[in-house]
């Protein structure tokens, strides 16, 4: 995920005075990007075809389509989880994003995916298992805009997770625990489609 815009300030070059812009106001465009590099967490550019920016690039998009599952979500206690999983996956994104250099500077669950946020995920899997047993069958989804929704979502985490493998296997550092969550998201949001769904979706093959 690309770093929050910089503040440019009245005082200075390119600053809010003969801009348009108030004071203190951070400006959406930069042109730091517009070589086609960007920036990373904690200093350093480097290509946006790189397979880094690939990586946390899809992240940022599995945090966008579960914002549309949320917007669709008329229970609140879904709305709620949903949010905490964006969230999450802001930190994977910042894990993903980091100057390689920098890694030490890392928070756990702030800024660093650790194994307790692994094991939530497997937590929450079983215990949505438990209540709702999935099909022993494939299913078409669409049964609703919700469920439809978080299965554009796990599609998407599913895409981010085989891009950190590239990444991985390219040759760069990779946190483990970081690849594992999105490798249990993708499944936990199949569960919560499969919740939201109920018992209306078609099966995969007609009768």
């Amino acid at each position: 995920m690309a770093p929050l815009p910089r503040v440019a300030h009245a005082s200075e070059p390119g600053g809010a005075r003969g801009s348009g812009y108030p004071s203190r106001v951070a400006r959406i465009y930069t042109k730091t990007g517009d070589d086609g590099t960007t920036g990373l967490l904690y200093g350093g550019r480097l290509s946006k075809a790189d397979p880094a920016t690939e990586a946390y690039g899809t992240t940022d998009e599995a945090v966008a389509a579960l914002g549309l599952a949320r917007a669709l979500a008329g229970d609140t206690a879904l709305k709620e989880e949903i949010l905490a999983l964006q969230r999450e996956l802001f930190v994977v994104g910042a894990d993903l994003a980091t100057n390689p250099k920098q890694r030490s500077k890392l928070q756990p669950s702030v800024s660093l995916v650790t194994a307790d946020m692994v094991k939530r995920l497997e937590a929450r899997i079983d215990e949505l298992v438990t209540e709702h047993p999935l099909r022993n069958e494939f299913v078409v989804p669409g049964a609703n805009p919700v469920s439809a929704a978080l299965d554009v979502a796990r599609s998407v985490v599913r895409r981010a997770e085989r891009r950190v493998v590239e990444l991985r296997d390219s040759g760069a550092e990779v946190n483990e625990d970081a690849l594992r969550y999105l490798n249990r998201l993708s499944d936990l949001l199949f569960v919560m489609a499969r919740v939201a769904a109920g018992e209306s979706e078609p099966r995969s093959r007609g009768k």
